[in-house]
Order: structure tokens, then sequence, then C-alpha cells
């Protein structure tokens, strides 16, 4: 029975604020208001926090994209006082302004007054043209550097299913971001730079064929490995949700431990490689010929099969892997292990079903050997 609207107010303004921590799927209406701050930062704020890291612009929104006369438009809209766009920032445990919208505009200016570009364009002050920062009149810089940009931040009390929302209405760019996209710009940390490191891996680049993680499918894949790795009794589709919770929930794992779940993965990889080479995360016939497609559900499977059982398999002198590979190949015709991997596969039993059975596999195949 849903609350009426006296109900719904004493739980959106008690007299006292719970502090229960309950799952991201099952929000209290207490909990889903938006915690922000409004100021007005001038253009210097804005420079030095940048120049000395309290604010950073995530990595996958660092690619600059404005040419020279829009980035000098925006300095001359500073110069005649012409109101600027809000710009949107998520404040992270540590503190840090993490860009949620504007990085064009903040990294026009700081390139400006980085002497990045001479202004072009311009059509209120032509006589600028030309000229970049060192250049300007000492006047016209402190004009510059005096004006104020209206500036919302979310606080970081706010919670992160809420953050992830607000993310994704603001994301009216030209290019949405995805949920990875989003997860990184929310969740500022150790695990998601450790994401980006372990997809510039070569082996990874060659068994998955992304050379370029441009929209962080493969940071995802990766962050996939380790929640299924280290929390898949926690799981419940949707598989998005649990990966915002793993994500949410790992934000301030020690470094330490994101080193380890990494060598997990990195040894993980390499055994992967050994045993199934090109035939790694796809499926294929009993003669070895692989479908060319990635599997991405299969890829859950191996990776966690494989990162569980590595120290039984590399201490198996005699392990061959063409036996293995035609082993698995039976595992492939097996029409309870194709369904999981091939229909609904973002379901329980579906995840289960095709990480216990390659489990299983590996671990009758290791006996065996």
């Amino acid at each position: 029975m849903s609350l009426n609207h006296k109900a719904l107010a004493d739980r959106l303004f008690p007299s006292a604020q719970k502090s229960d921590e309950l799952e991201l799927r099952h929000i209290p209406p207490e909990q889903r208001r938006l915690h922000t701050e409004t100021s007005d930062l001038t253009v210097s704020s804005l420079y030095g926090y940048m120049s000395n890291g309290k604010i950073e612009i995530p990595e996958f929104q660092r690619g600059y994209v404005w040419n020279r006369t829009q980035a000098s438009r925006l300095i001359e809209s500073l110069i005649i006082q012409c109101p600027i766009p809000v710009v949107y920032f998520s404040q992270a445990h540590d503190y840090k302004l993490i860009v949620i919208d504007g990085n064009q505009r903040l990294l026009s200016i700081k390139l400006f007054m980085d002497d990045g570009y001479e202004l072009q364009g311009l059509t209120t002050y032509p006589e600028l043209n030309d000229l970049n920062w060192s250049n300007l009149d000492p006047r016209f810089r402190d004009h510059i550097l005096n004006r104020t940009i209206r500036c919302i931040t979310i606080l970081k009390d706010t919670h992160p299913q809420i953050k992830f929302d607000v993310f994704e209405r603001l994301n009216t760019g030209s290019v949405k971001l995805n949920a990875q996209e989003l997860r990184h710009g929310i969740n500022h940390g150790p695990l998601m730079r450790e994401l980006d490191e372990l997809t510039r891996n070569e082996t990874w680049k060659r068994l998955t064929g992304i050379k370029r993680d441009n929209r962080m499918r493969g940071a995802e894949l990766v962050l996939r490995f380790f929640a299924f790795r280290y929390a898949r009794d926690e799981y419940a589709k949707p598989l998005s949700v649990f990966l915002d919770q793993f994500t949410s929930s790992n934000r301030n794992t020690p470094e330490r431990q994101i080193d380890q779940w990494a060598d997990d993965f990195a040894a993980t990889l390499s055994l992967v490689d050994f045993a199934l080479g090109p035939l790694a995360f796809r499926i294929y016939d009993e003669n070895l010929r692989p479908n060319t497609s990635f599997n991405s559900a299969l890829y859950d499977a191996q990776m966690v099969a494989f990162s569980e059982t590595t120290n039984a398999l590399i201490h198996k002198r005699n392990f061959e892997p063409e036996r293995l590979q035609r082993s698995a190949a039976r595992l492939f015709a097996s029409e309870r292990f194709e369904n999981s991997i091939g229909r609904a596969t973002s379901d329980e039993q579906s995840v289960k079903t095709r990480i216990e059975m390659y489990l299983s596999f590996l671990n009758e195949f290791t006996d065996a050997v």
C-alpha cells in the first residue's frame, strides 16, 4: 500500500534522521533527497583549485573537444559579464570536487590562463584577437579573475544512487555518458583508477579485442570480474545496479586491497591466455573453431572460475591447454550452460549456473590431470 501524502511527509521530514544504511535498490524516501551546496566561485579560485588538484575532471571527460573560437568566445563572455552556465560538481569523500558538467568550460579557462591558445573570433572586442593570457593588459586579467561562475556541488552525504540519477539527468551532451562513465564520475578513488590501469594490459587488449577503451566498456568488464569474484553471493538483478552497489561500497577500499585484487586479475588473465589463448571468452565447436564474437557472460564464468582454481592448475606439470579446450567444448554443448550464457544472462540463476558449471568443470579437469 502506497504512503499517503502525510505519511510521506513524516518520512521525508522526520524529527530525527535515521542512519540505517539500506540496499541501493530499496532507498527509503528520507534518503532520496539531494544534498547540494551552491556557491559563486571566482575564476581565480576555480583556476587555483584545478591547478592544485582540488577540482578533478574524470579521465573519461578529459578529451578536449572545443575549438579555439569556442574557447575564445567563452573568455569574451567573461569579459563582457555575460552569464556563464552553471558548473556541477560531485563532492568526493576526500572532499575533492569531481566535475559532473562543465568540463569544457573549465578546461578552456585553465588552458587560456596557461597560455595554451590565443584569442580568435571575438566579436565584441576584436581588438583582443591574437592575444594570449600573458599578453592581455593586466586590467583585463584582473577583470577575468574576479568574474564569478555559479557552481552547484552535490555533497558527499547524498546517497550514491541519487547521485547516479542526477548524473543521468545532467547527461545532455551530444555523446551520452554510459553507465560505467557515470560510475567513474561518482565514485572517484583507487578502484576506478585501477580499472583504467588494468584495461591497458596488452594481454587484455588481445583477448578481448578492446584496443582503445574510449567508452569504458573494458573498465566495466574488469569491474564485473571484481564484483562476481568477491561479491557474487550478493548478486541480484539488474546487473547495472549490482555494479553500482559494488562500486559504491568499495570506493574507499584501501589501495593495498585493490592492489591484491589487481594482482588476482592479472594472474587470472595470464592463466586464461595460457589455457585458452584466442578461444578465451568465445564459444567454439568441437574442432576448436571459435565464434568471433566476445561473450561477456562466458567471460564472467571463465574469469571467476580460473581465478578460483589458479593455484591448483599452475602446479599441474602435465597440464595440456588443448586437452582443456576440447573438454570445455563439451560444456558448450550442454543446453543448460548454453542458456546461461545466451539467454537472460543477467538473471540470478543464469549467473549462478554459468559460474558454478564452469568452476565445476575446471575442478574436475584439474583432478583428472
